[in-house]
């Protein structure tokens, strides 16, 4: 009775836990332009990309293990995001991003494995898909800003763009990941263009692969609802 009480408690706990990772990550997208280049203000960027941090721990921390290991590698990119609005340090910089791609491989890997082995489709899965869509795109910014700050020249980057690199790399990920590709920012070493052509390639398979197991979910639930009497 106590153990069922327990699993009823943390399926409550967790209900709806991609929501708050999906919110989170809506906001940084939404705000980011706004807050680029104004002082003070650019910190609150760092403060929305934390809730998306904690916001991922939590969604994937039901199994003790799985949080512990997303917290291990969470923790040397925060310091290393919070550092770099002080104090000037490239190598940690690049490191941070590292632990950052890490991080994000790490829980996409998670949120899929409960995606495609749920039975039924719920706002839990529906939130969750969206979800790995959407840190898919901040996973290649993070692999395009390491990528630059490795190999300075790596993509051609007009005069007129402003910001950090962390903030034009998060514009150029997501119109690559869609297929929209406005051409602004191009990628000219053999890496780059590497990267870019796999997100592209992954960002179709994805909502093509997603799709078709929402559409098999779908129906096979409606057979069964159909058979029960």
């Amino acid at each position: 009775m106590g153990e069922r009480h327990t699993t009823l408690l943390l399926s409550s706990c967790f209900k709806d836990r991609f929501l708050f990772l999906l919110v989170s990550i809506l906001l940084l997208l939404a705000l980011q332009p706004f807050l680029v280049g104004f002082v003070g203000l650019s910190k609150l960027l760092n403060i929305f990309l934390s809730a998306v941090l904690i916001s991922a721990v939590y969604a994937v921390s039901m199994k003790k293990q799985t949080a512990i290991v997303g917290f291990l590698l969470a923790v040397p990119m925060f310091l290393g995001m919070w550092s770099h609005q002080f104090v000037s340090m490239p190598r940690l910089h690049l490191l941070s991003l590292a632990f950052g791609i890490l991080f994000l491989g790490y829980i996409v890997i998670h949120i899929l494995g409960y995606i495609f082995c749920a039975e039924q489709i719920s706002r839990d899965v529906i939130y969750g898909a969206l979800v790995v869509y959407l840190l898919l795109g901040i996973l290649w910014s993070f692999s395009y800003t390491l990528l630059e700050g490795l190999q300075p020249g790596s993509f051609n980057i007009p005069v007129g763009q402003t910001g950090e690199m962390r903030e034009l790399f998060f514009y150029y990920s997501f119109i690559t990941l869609t297929t929209l590709g406005y051409g602004d920012i191009t990628p000219l070493s053999a890496p780059a263009n590497s990267l870019s052509l796999l997100e592209a390639v992954v960002g179709q398979l994805y909502l093509a692969v997603l799709v078709a197991r929402l559409v098999g979910v779908h129906i096979a639930q409606a057979m069964d609802n159909k058979s029960d009497p």
